[in-house]
């Protein structure tokens, strides 16, 4: 029987209906990529010409910038979504008026129901690797290591920020046009209202229970109850959260709650790697997915980061698009037990 879902940490609703995987096209397989053409890698090292100019790279000792010799390369995204420039185009539309407009002046109030700004902020590349692989878990764990300490030096950078988000798109059904493994920052001027949400969740959690951490109760009780455990390591916990929104979505905290991702502590890149490879088995190829890093937003004094892993396996459709409604086909304690297996 169909369940309906609440997600404690969004609020968010899932339906799970197990069921609907036997309809025509259900079936859960990953599709392998085609291989990376390195005459066309524009992040294949030795091609650092084929990309704007780098703005922090991990080099090796002794290499120039703009160069090889790197482990880790960032560059901003040549087809930005936001701007450093905050007096580039567009701008208020509300401005543009010929002075200001008294609301009282009107019969009724005047909103401005058509706002627009700049979109201003920072988006940037980051190139996990020099080597032309197409996934993370292509990587060697030191390799892999680097890239997310990389990721964490670039989020620290934009401290400033309302919020950072640092997401990887791997395969072109996630959105990956260029097929070499990379992350994406956005330094947005703004919090998500996703976000915002959970920090509303976690703050009222704090409150009601005198302090304690939201993902770090579901975690223990997760731990506790082992149905949707993945695996547990000495940084961190993988589990197949309760209302997942899709088939094999994970997600990866810290064994202690820790706010930032971009503090010093845990990675949790091991165990990042092996979830990468436990997909990997049960799919049959490595799944187009995307991955994203929650973090802190700015005004949070209760929260924990943690990592996302969502393969993409299904597509999103009138449900999902049109209120907000995920429509999962496989419940994520059967998610958890092939993934353990």
């Amino acid at each position: 029987m169909p369940e309906l879902r609440i997600d404690a940490l969004t609020g968010l609703r899932t339906i799970v209906a197990s069921e609907r995987a036997d309809r025509p096209g259900g079936s859960l397989r990953a599709e392998p990529e085609a291989p990376i053409d390195p005459a066309t890698d524009p992040f294949l090292e030795g091609h650092e010409q084929l990309t704007p100019p780098e703005i922090w790279s991990d080099r090796l000792d002794g290499s120039a910038e703009n160069g090889p010799g790197w482990a880790v390369r960032v560059v901003p995204n040549l087809y930005p979504a936001l701007t450093d420039d905050p007096g580039g185009g567009g701008g208020d539309r509300a401005s543009a008026e010929a002075g200001p407009r008294d609301p009282l002046a009107v019969e009724r109030g005047d909103p401005d129901l058509f706002p627009a700004r700049p979109a201003v902020g920072a988006h940037e590349v980051i190139v996990n690797a020099p080597v032309a692989v197409a996934s993370l878990a292509e990587l060697e764990p030191a390799q892999a290591a680097r890239a997310m300490d990389a990721w964490r030096a670039r989020m620290r950078a934009h401290a400033d920020s309302s919020y950072v988000h640092l997401i990887v798109n791997e395969g072109r059904r996630a959105g990956a046009s260029l097929p070499h493994t990379h992350a994406q920052l956005y330094a947005l001027p703004f919090v998500p209202a996703g976000v915002a949400r959970e920090r509303e969740r976690c703050t009222a959690h704090a409150n009601r229970t005198h302090g304690r951490d939201l993902l770090a109760d579901i975690v223990q009780e997760e731990v506790r109850r082992r149905e949707r455990v993945v695996a547990i390591d000495g940084e961190a916990v993988a589990l197949c959260p309760f209302a997942s929104r899709a088939p094999f979505q994970v997600q990866i905290v810290p064994r202690a709650p820790r706010p930032r991702f971009e503090d010093d502590g845990p990675l949790a890149t091991s165990l990042l790697l092996d979830v990468l490879g436990r997909l990997r088995a049960v799919l049959g190829a490595a799944p187009a997915l995307n991955m994203w890093v929650r973090t802190a937003p700015r005004g949070a004094e209760h929260f924990c980061w943690r990592i996302d892993v969502v393969p993409r396996l299904v597509n999103d459709a009138g449900l999902e698009l049109g209120v907000g409604v995920h429509l999962n086909v496989l419940p994520p304690e059967r998610a958890a037990e092939l993934l353990r297996a």
